[in-house]
């Protein structure tokens, strides 16, 4: 009898999962395991919140197998000396698992095959991570490697996709094979750090949402996805990054109409920022942009503190910040104001909201969010001009919050500031703040920094690095 492994990491589904379809159809049993390896979890950047998430997918895949014959088998350790010995124990000669994309993947990865091959075992990395089974299939016409979106995604539209795997409907486990238990919450979380209104991990999870998106919300997505209070967006990035669900299924269930092909396009957005740090994996540490390489960052820990703990005197980055701390996750309109205001407001090195969002956020994808905020800090690869980066946070509110509604349910301190004071509170006349029961300076803070001031001290730091800058400015 031939058994083999198939090593779940950020792929806990039993749909669409070709490691484990392919396992089992070269394969009379299969060991579905998860290595949990107490040095990432506990590590100084780990997150609890994703650790949390982590265990209730864990949870949720063990019942999908326990469903069709099987179990999910866990062991606590070093990937490299566990695989070695569950394949000595049952005869293993092959390992199935979904290839990823990060620096940290690739070179685990690498070592690990070469030591395992010496092994007489033999690896196999199958997709599913990404809606394109392959990032090296994408190049520009001279056979480059893409820099920036647009021309990205149309070619990225032209890639021919793999067909959508159906579940397992049975699975057969060696005889005699055991498995640790998961550890518990409290030993691998810092209860002081998790929010208290996350989503809850797991497959099941995943496919609810996204049933509920396409029913309700995505038919609206083009026109509000933006909108904070309504929240038309799909919330189905934490999945992602566990690979709860494939982006594949999901593209798979979309449509054509204007809704589904403005998300269609944020699938895009992902698959490119993966593509940016293989081809780029300098990113994860340093600008695109080598020429913004020696910005002069501001060092001020009591201004990042503020923004933390979303108490800047500006409503709508309070909000968004708060959300964040609530629920694990913020809305992406809410993401690039926050990341404009540290970046350019207080003129802080984008490292440390990245750095600070990888510890809160259930959705901490190392590739998203780096990209994302290499571009709302005007150094990564998309070209715009930096001051189109530059957002008033009074004007989002404006735009993007008009009634308020998202803010004051994020700071209800705020809750009967009239809607004309609300982007900035501190403009409000002393009788409006006593009619209204909000004293600024004292139930909400005066603004930490005057923005106007602030986008020119930026500009100003910005064009000493890039002379046509200068030019427009």
């Amino acid at each position: 009898m031939k058994t083999s492994i198939v090593w779940f990491r950020n792929d806990l589904r039993v749909l669409d999962n070709p490691a484990l379809i392919d396992a089992i159809k070269n394969s009379d049993s299969i060991i579905p395991l998860f290595i949990l390896d107490s040095k990432i979890l506990k590590a100084k950047n780990a997150s609890s919140n994703r650790n949390r998430f982590l265990l209730e997918s864990l949870e949720d895949l063990d019942d999908s197998l326990t469903k069709i014959g099987g179990k999910l088998i866990l062991r606590n350790g070093n990937p490299s000396e566990i695989l070695e010995s569950i394949s000595n124990e049952f005869n293993v000669r092959d390992i199935y698992y979904s290839e990823d994309y990060t620096p940290y993947s690739i070179n685990r990865d690498s070592r690990l095959d070469e030591y395992l091959i010496n092994k007489n075992i033999e690896t196999h990395r199958l997709p599913g991570r990404l809606a394109v089974d392959e990032l090296t299939d994408i190049k520009t016409q001279t056979g480059n490697t893409y820099k920036v979106f647009t021309p990205f995604c149309n070619n990225w539209t032209t890639i021919s996709r793999r067909d959508v795997l159906k579940a397992p409907d049975n699975i057969k486990l060696p005889d005699k094979i055991d498995s640790e238990s998961l550890p518990n919450i409290e030993d691998i979380t810092n209860k002081e750090a998790l929010s208290p209104n996350t989503q809850k991990g797991g497959e099941t999870s995943a496919l609810n949402r996204l049933e509920e998106f396409l029913k309700n919300d995505v038919k609206y997505y083009k026109d509000e996805h933006n909108m904070l209070a309504d929240d038309r967006t799909s919330r189905l990035s934490a999945y992602l990054h566990f690979g709860c669900i494939s982006p594949r299924y999901i593209e798979s269930k979309l449509g054509s109409s204007e809704g589904e092909s403005e998300f269609r396009r944020q699938l895009c957005w992902r698959d490119f920022y993966n593509y940016i740090l293989f081809n780029f994996p300098r990113n994860q540490k340093t600008e695109f942009q080598e020429k913004y390489k020696n910005l002069n960052w501001n060092s001020d820990k009591e201004k990042v503190k503020a923004w933390q703990s979303g108490k800047t005197g500006y409503p709508i980055v309070d909000a968004a910040m708060r959300q964040l701390k609530q629920e694990g996750w913020m809305h992406n309109r809410g993401r690039l104001i926050v990341g404009s205001f540290l970046t350019k407001d207080l003129f802080i090195d984008w490292r440390e909201g990245e750095a600070y969002f990888s510890k809160m956020l259930i959705d901490g994808d190392i590739a998203n969010n780096n990209g994302n905020w290499q571009w709302i800090a005007s150094v990564g690869v998309d070209p715009a001009p930096v001051f189109r980066r530059i957002f008033n946070p009074t004007l989002q509110q404006e735009k993007f919050d008009p009634d308020g509604v998202y803010i004051k349910k994020y700071v209800p301190e705020l809750k009967n500031v009239p809607i004309s004071y609300l982007g900035d509170p501190s403009l409000m006349p002393n009788d409006v703040q006593e009619e209204s029961g909000c004293i600024i300076g004292r139930d909400y803070p005066s603004p930490i920094i005057n923005h106007s001031e602030a986008r020119k001290m930026t500009l100003d730091e910005f064009s000493r690095y890039n002379k046509s800058l200068c030019k427009i400015l």
